[in-house]
């Protein structure tokens, strides 16, 4: 089971947007559609799915956060591993770019033959982009966080902090600003990849001026083993006790993180509506997840 997933929070349309994104990515299957009842949002369906191989989790709720740019997800394209990449790359671009809108073009750049930033008809950002043959292999798509406005110039801490703080870890490449480069500050992060949990990430800062920053449109579900590992994640990440609630969390860049049990998945996707709705009701009010009152609360007791 992968350790980390991504979750997409839409206003209704996490069903669509499942369904859009996995006609368009090889190897790509919805895995499960759960419906929870009576939250503060009202019905909300959750939606998990698989891209490239790779777990995501979407979410229908009100409309409180929207996409942007500060987390968007890379898209590999190899050719060592894909005689059709630069094709493949084509195809998923205009997939893309039905009802979306180009932050940058595809087009040749300096660092890749063939490289283009999209913000799909949801919102939702992606980074399209032809590798290196001869660089070290990376996953097919990997989720990308932008420090910008308070926290530009940060991405480093960052990543240190999440290095030291997740199992299985390591740097990658960086690259950095240099002299001329304003408003940037030379030595901060123009990019960096990582790994946690045998997963990548990448990172860069950009000290332009954005209309945006981080929020929970986007969060990363770290799913746990019992009760000791939740205490572990929740007392090195959660840095904003108001953003605490439901198992979620905000660390000091304002990243967004869900903790929680893997019991709570298998609840969630093999229980009853009974079931469902009792486990529902019983962490809405929660903060930091509680395994064995979910586990009560499952078995009716």
């Amino acid at each position: 089971m992968q350790k980390i997933t991504p979750h997409l929070w839409f206003d209704k349309e996490a069903k669509d947007a499942a369904e859009f994104y996995t006609s368009l990515f090889t190897d790509s299957k919805i895995t499960n559609t759960t419906t929870l009842h009576n939250t503060p949002s009202g019905d909300a369906d959750i939606v998990s799915f698989e891209l490239a191989g790779q777990s995501f989790m979407a979410i229908s709720a009100e409309p409180d956060f929207k996409f942007n740019p500060s987390v968007s997800f890379f898209v590999n394209f190899d050719p060592s591993r894909d005689k059709d990449a630069r094709k493949n790359i084509e195809a998923l671009w205009e997939g893309l770019s039905e009802g979306g809108i180009a932050l940058m073009p595809l087009d040749k750049y300096p660092f890749s033959e063939r490289f283009g930033w999209i913000q799909d008809k949801f919102g939702l950002s992606w980074q399209l982009i032809l590798t290196n043959p001869a660089g070290e292999e990376r996953p097919v798509i990997i989720p990308s966080l932008m420090f910008v406005g308070d926290v530009a110039g940060r991405a480093e801490e960052a990543i240190n902090l999440y290095l030291s703080v997740f199992k299985d870890s390591r740097m990658g490449a960086i690259m950095r600003y240099g002299p001329g480069q304003e408003p940037d500050r030379e030595g901060t992060v123009m990019f960096a990849d990582f790994m946690i949990e045998n997963q990548w990430f990448a990172a860069m800062d950009s000290a332009h001026e954005h209309h945006f920053a981080f929020n929970e449109a986007i969060s990363f579900i770290v799913h746990c083993d019992d009760q000791k590992e939740i205490d572990y994640y929740w007392d090195r990440l959660s840095a904003v006790p108001e953003a605490e609630q439901c198992g979620w969390l905000k660390d000091r860049f304002g990243v967004s993180w869900q903790i929680v049990p893997k019991d709570m998945d298998e609840m969630m996707a093999r229980g009853t509506p009974e079931q469902i709705d009792r486990v529902t009701q019983t962490f809405l009010p929660m903060k930091k997840l509680v395994i064995a009152d979910l586990k009560k609360a499952y078995e009716g007791e």
